[in-house]
């Protein structure tokens, strides 16, 4: 009886460490791997980093529109971009002038 009892006792503190060890290896496994973990942490400096460069690269291009929509205003009318305009838009072209096609390839 008194092995039994003993057994018992082992066999109990045995099951609680190791239900104790699996559940921290559990929660040690997915503070790397999961969701909120180590390596999603690198991924999402890694998309910050190329989200930034995107935004710079777009805040340039906003610039440069913004240059020629100012050129295009009413009370400031650059005759230079009105006519480059107005030959796009119309698809006209003046014999002497060189036409560079930009084909998608």
């Amino acid at each position: 009886m008194v092995s039994r009892a003993r057994l018992k006792s082992f066999l109990t503190g045995l099951a609680l460490y190791t239900m104790a060890a699996a559940i921290i290896g559990y929660f040690g496994v997915n503070a790397y791997t999961g969701r909120y973990g180590l390596n999603a942490r690198q991924e999402l400096d890694q998309e910050i980093i190329a989200l930034t460069s995107e935004l710079a690269r777009l805040k340039q291009e906003r610039t440069e529109g913004e240059k020629r929509v100012s050129l295009l205003r009413s009370d400031r009318v650059d005759p230079d971009m009105l006519d480059e305009r107005a030959r796009f838009q119309l698809g006209y072209a003046n014999p002497h002038d060189l036409i560079r096609i930009n084909r998608p390839q």
